[in-house]
């Protein structure tokens, strides 16, 4: 199994925090989306991951490519690394993977996350991991025959036709098919009304010439597009392993009540506080004095005499004031 992840965006609806730190980097309960995202798919692919294709920008650096292969090596995987120069859709992101574009293949988006309780069926020619929602409108769906194939691919449909959302993960038997299908919109210069080259389109023309696509549905589909859906995953998360010890031995935390689920890294100081439920602290973080609940806080922060709620604080911020709802990115100093 090969595993591609298109990850070159900017990240606009998630500034400041997409400033400095690329969005999939972004911790939930403390480890990066990415990691969460690779980490939930190797459970449920069924079988041994070969390599996995992070689709990046230039600009990320070798410390967060390095990252990326680290996080491939958790699973038994190789890491590689693409680039996407320029944005022209999600067909043109996905090509740029194609080296590892062959057998089994699934490419997931870094911007979704989710839980499943299935076991991936690789014999399928195809599945699309779906979801029911309640507003189809604002999504792509897809549209099922009563032998559970997937008759239609519909983008934000006007009326209803079905609530089966597409969530940004799919499964392909053949990669090569599929890369073949995709070089032919390049080649073609087959764009959509935006001027990008789209991996819908693909399915459709795939599904024209006879491959039967199958819809697979998660038992909760969890997004990180923007600061308040993020802190929700992170609170998700937190419930979902919250059996697990997730306080580090090396915090310090003195005269302090914590309500569990929460994240506390490493070598974090806690003093007459109030931490929890579902708060994230990153590692070498200071709290003094304050009450946080459904936050995260990342790293190397001070915050002090505050009262947050459904917060998200970066990397190296400076922070005292009484705001109960703030989005704070690296290296800010705030204060009373």
């Amino acid at each position: 199994m090969n595993i591609i992840i298109p990850m070159a965006g900017m990240g606009k609806r998630m500034r400041p925090h997409t400033l400095t730190v690329p969005k999939p980097l972004i911790p939930i309960a403390g480890k990066p989306i990415v990691q969460r995202l690779v980490e939930d798919i190797a459970k449920v692919c069924g079988e041994k991951i070969n390599n996995i294709g992070f689709i990046i920008g230039r600009n990320f650096g070798d410390k967060i490519e390095n990252e990326l292969k680290i996080i491939a090596r958790s699973v038994g995987a190789e890491g590689e690394i693409y680039y996407q120069d320029e944005a022209l859709g999600t067909a043109h992101a996905i090509l740029c993977a194609d080296k590892i574009m062959q057998g089994n293949t699934i490419v997931a988006f870094a911007d979704t996350l989710f839980k499943a309780d299935f076991v991936l069926d690789t014999t399928k020619d195809g599945i699309i991991w779906v979801q029911k929602v309640e507003d189809p409108s604002a999504f792509g769906v897809v549209k099922v025959n009563n032998n559970n194939e997937i008759s239609d691919f519909i983008e934000k449909p006007k009326s209803f036709i079905s609530d089966l959302a597409i969530i940004g993960i799919y499964y392909f038997k053949d990669g090569d098919y599929l890369k073949n299908e995709l070089q032919h919109l390049i080649d073609n210069d087959i764009k959509d009304k935006g001027g990008e080259y789209q991996l819908t389109v693909a399915l459709e023309n795939m599904k024209t010439k006879g491959t039967k696509f199958v819809p697979e549905q998660v038992t909760e589909w969890l997004d990180c597009g923007n600061k308040d859906a993020t802190v929700f995953t992170n609170q998700r998360y937190l419930e979902y392993i919250k059996e697990t010890d997730l306080i580090s031995e090396s915090a310090t935390i003195e005269n302090t009540v914590i309500i569990p689920p929460v994240y506390i890294g490493q070598n974090v100081t806690i003093k007459n506080s109030v931490i929890g439920p579902h708060v994230s602290v990153g590692e070498g973080s200071l709290i003094e004095g304050s009450i946080i609940k459904n936050s995260i806080v990342q790293t190397n922060n001070q915050i002090g005499q505050s009262n947050l709620e459904n917060s998200m604080i970066g990397n190296f911020v400076i922070f005292e004031d009484t705001p109960n709802d703030v989005s704070i990115g690296d290296y800010n100093t705030i204060k009373q």
